[in-house]
């Protein structure tokens, strides 16, 4: 473990700016990021740290963890590391473990301060499983509303109308846990690491790298959107296009995706255009679209299942009947449109969840090629792995969808 380049130092800081839905925590932390969001099995990290001082840095994988965080603003792991300490306000090179592909994170400390620099493993080969899973970094970035020009607004373009790029290599607010994760994420990511079957793991920049949908088809049966991925490069949406075309299976576990479209230059994410008004609507994809979000005014609600008889392989192992409702859904929604491929079916709705014509649906079709595509049709599906009956849907979906 070297020190490599310094870079500018930094203080302990707090959330100041706050976003839809987002947490109230407001405690100082060690302020850290890795200079990139995902590396391979064995390879090399760079971390920045931002706090002087000295730090205790320690590797976790995040889902691995016996119990939970509890907190929007604290990450659980189990330790894959043995603690190294650092010097602060420099950047370090960390050596990784040759550790299973998934989202892990460095845990820093400083007395009674701590910091995350969450990042993906990724494998040592695409392709070493036939499942891959991609985590939404876009997203977890153009959601983050740290200041780091310190002009009194968030470095977003929700932040501000003037605002049109983000920076992908920023630390998070909440002492570095990535905007939603708890609610939205954190669950998929335990169900993953003990439930689930073995995958491989990417970021977004992960994604954009692979040169063809062909190599996609090759390499997976299934490719599984874990989170809210709602900005994606025109060649991440010509890939996976490409690679549903000849075949292969889809799976969204959240709601508005493949909305938005951007485009990158280095570590800077530059948007932001409809995909429906350039002609590629998301439902032609993904099967439904996004309708809208809660404006804080709508609560969420159950899903009420609607298509059992033509998924039993998806609701009979849950034990679930038309009529039956679980769980407790919305923020933002998605549903069929005119634009849905043909033979789109809706599994579960909640009619009217957000007013009158405005209302949330879980789909799935298949193609002549024989692709198979699933959407939650709600921001929060995957946030609900571990509660029952979701457990089981999710196991039903893993079992038909990562089959060719």
């Amino acid at each position: 473990m070297a020190a490599l380049a310094s870079c500018a130092a930094g203080a302990g800081e707090a959330r100041t700016l706050g976003d839809r839905g987002g947490s109230t925590y407001a405690e100082p932390a060690v302020t850290a990021a890795m200079e990139a969001r995902s590396y391979p099995s064995g390879g090399v990290a760079r971390l920045t740290i931002r706090t002087p001082g000295r730090a205790a840095v320690q590797f976790f994988r995040a889902g691995a963890e016996a119990r939970r965080a509890r907190r929007d603003d604290e990450l659980a792991g189990r330790p894959v590391s043995a603690v190294v300490r650092v010097t602060g306000a420099r950047t370090v090179a960390l050596r990784l473990g040759r550790w299973p592909s998934g989202l892990y994170f460095a845990e820093l400390r400083q007395g009674s301060l701590v910091g995350y620099a969450p990042f993906v493993l990724r494998p040592p080969r695409l392709g070493t499983h036939r499942i891959l899973v991609v985590e939404p970094t876009n997203t977890w970035q153009a959601y983050n509303f740290r200041d780091d020009d310190r002009d009194g607004v968030g470095d977003t373009w929700y932040a501000s109308p003037a605002i049109h790029t983000v920076r992908l290599d920023r630390p998070f607010l909440d002492r570095g846990v990535p905007p939603h994760y708890r609610q939205y994420d954190s669950e998929f990511v335990h169900w993953l690491a003990h439930d689930g079957p073995p995958v491989d793991v990417v970021s977004d920049d992960d994604l954009e790298a692979v040169p063809s949908g062909g190599l996609l088809a090759r390499d997976y049966t299934l490719i599984v959107f874990a989170g809210h991925e709602e900005y994606v490069t025109p060649h991440v949406y010509d890939v996976v296009e490409r690679y549903r075309d000849l075949g292969g299976n889809l799976m969204f576990l959240s709601a508005n995706n493949f909305f938005y479209r951007v485009t990158r230059s280095g570590q800077v994410l530059h948007g932001r255009t409809r995909w429906r008004d350039l002609g590629r609507p998301e439902a032609a994809l993904v099967g439904a679209q996004y309708v809208d979000w809660n404006h804080g005014t709508y609560p969420n609600r159950p899903y009420r299942v609607v298509g059992a008889p033509s998924a039993p392989w998806l609701f009979a192992p849950a034990h679930l009947r038309n009529g039956a409702t679980f769980g407790n859904y919305g923020i933002e929604i998605d549903a069929r449109t005119r634009r849905s491929p043909p033979g789109t079916k809706v599994l579960c709705e909640i009619r009217n969840a957000f007013g009158p014509g405005k209302s949330a649906q879980m789909t799935y079709y298949e193609t002549p090629r024989g692709a198979k595509v699933f959407d939650a049709g709600v921001m929060n599906f995957g946030g609900t792995a571990l509660e029952p009956p979701v457990r089981a849907l999710l196991a039903a979906l893993f079992r038909r969808l990562s089959r060719p």
